[in-house]
């Protein structure tokens, strides 16, 4: 198989599977599942433009959708984040967060979550991201571009209350 430059070291696959804890034999490993998931990612193409050497995007789109729907993505990130954190020598919770907000243009099609940000002039969505002060991600929320940062800063920290016992 051809090697991208996103795709998962050895180290970092051992990682997530002892985090998924499947071994399970499989047609197509999980691990070519994720490094197909981590191409998309960080190219940008579209599912069905996926290299030949990954399994088919339809399995590919078939596991993002699940593992994103019954929270393993989200989970992976949390315990990757704490071991970092634990291996830096931090507290695994941490104990101050960073936030910033930008908005960000749509298509006209683009759904419920659509409103425009008048200050900056953009028709689409606002994302708030809080970051530790390692810059890992610990909370995203996204919403319509017209609700205010002030409040919208309520729903970031009813998050970060839900998720980090050290914060808020």
């Amino acid at each position: 198989m051809k090697q991208y430059s996103t795709d998962l070291s050895d180290s970092q696959w051992n990682a997530i599977l002892d985090i998924l804890q499947d071994y399970r034999k499989r047609k197509h490993s999980l691990r070519e599942i994720f490094n197909a998931i981590f191409y998309l990612l960080k190219t940008g193409c579209q599912w069905r433009l996926l290299p030949h050497c990954f399994p088919s995007w339809k399995l590919v789109y078939y596991y993002f959708s699940k593992w994103k729907s019954d929270g393993t993505i989200e989970m992976i990130h949390e315990l990757l984040r704490n071991r970092t954190r634990k291996n830096a020598g931090k507290n695994e919770s941490p104990s101050v967060g960073i936030i910033d907000s930008q908005s960000v243009k749509t298509t006209r099609s683009g759904g419920l979550c659509r409103g425009i940000d008048g200050g900056k002039k953009v028709k689409g969505r606002k994302r708030h991201i809080v970051v530790d002060t390692m810059g890992l991600i610990m909370v995203v929320v996204v919403h319509a571009a017209n609700i205010h940062d002030s409040k919208s800063a309520q729903f970031v920290i009813s998050e970060l209350r839900g998720r980090f016992s050290r914060l808020v």
